[in-house]
């Protein structure tokens, strides 16, 4: 990879917790970063503060609802029509459990809230950022998409995806983050021999983030520990050319079973592209 000064990082969920300290550290490093919030003037404010705390001009803003695919596309579409190359996207807007984890909330496709924001915009956003991340292997060597899970996974039921029946936000949670380890496996094993590398890592549990405080009161862990993990994830040379892992922390690790099996994995990923479908009115770019 580039050296970190020269390198173009897109985060998102910039404006807080994780997301928020992760871009103020790699700001530091001179790299520029491509920072997405769905709230214009928090946006703004969190660049203006990352700007002042490290002097790095290059810091620029990227606006979207993740919970709608439309702005999904329109936001990769920004991101691709701005830069010349990308060398590391890291996926890690994601909702928890909500305020009331008994009542279900839909996107604004209607598709069930949390399995479309912390699924189908990174299986998305991935997707049609791919050709701007292969620029970036022609002209460095390699570049890396960092997807943030949960140690919290539970297995899809794939005739109720959506949790019609039996909801809980916990549920809706769990099954999502596990949907994006399946992700990270296939879009590894897509990209094996690319330059592109993909993996998905628990940064650290229980967090000091207004997630973990709205669903589980007391939080177990600083945001710091995490942003050390997703960091090393991201940047660290040493870690070139892995690819297709879920890592607890810094340790590769398994996950829930389901995500190791080839035919669940396929048949997410033809509902996932006929969701997007319905939702955009075409799937040309999502692979």
């Amino acid at each position: 990879m580039r050296p970190l000064s020269e390198r173009t990082i897109a985060i998102t969920g910039a404006t807080s917790g994780l997301g928020r300290l992760v871009a103020q550290d790699l700001a530091a490093t001179g790299a520029a970063l491509l920072l997405h919030g769905r709230d214009a003037q928090r946006l703004q404010q969190t660049i203006e503060e990352i700007r002042e705390a490290t002097g790095n001009p290059h810091l620029y803003p990227f606006l979207a609802d993740l919970a709608s695919l439309r702005q999904v596309e329109r936001l990769a579409d920004s991101i691709t029509v701005s830069q010349p190359r990308l060398d590391v996207l890291i996926n890690n807007a994601g909702l928890g459990a909500g305020p009331d984890p008994q009542r279900r909330e839909l996107s604004a496709d209607g598709y069930e809230l949390r399995f479309a924001v912390n699924y189908l915009a990174p299986f998305l956003l991935s997707r049609r950022l791919l050709p701007l991340l292969r620029r970036e292997v022609a002209e460095a060597g390699s570049a890396r998409i960092v997807n943030v899970a949960s140690a919290g996974q539970q297995e899809l039921d794939l005739e109720d995806v959506m949790l019609e029946k039996g909801y809980s936000g916990s549920r809706a949670y769990c099954q999502s983050k596990l949907a994006l380890i399946m992700l990270t496996l296939d879009l590894a094993a897509e990209l094996a021999g690319s330059g592109v590398t993909v993996n998905a890592l628990h940064p650290a549990s229980l967090m000091d983030t207004r997630m973990v405080r709205e669903w589980f009161g007391t939080p177990q862990t600083s945001v710091a520990e995490g942003a050390r993990h997703l960091e090393r994830l991201a940047i660290d040379d040493a870690l070139a050319g892995v690819s297709g892992e879920y890592f607890d922390q810094d340790r590769p690790a398994r996950a829930r079973t389901q995500a190791y099996d080839p035919r669940v994995r396929q048949r997410l990923q033809k509902l996932s592209r006929q969701w997007i479908e319905a939702a955009t009115g075409s799937c040309e770019n999502c692979g």
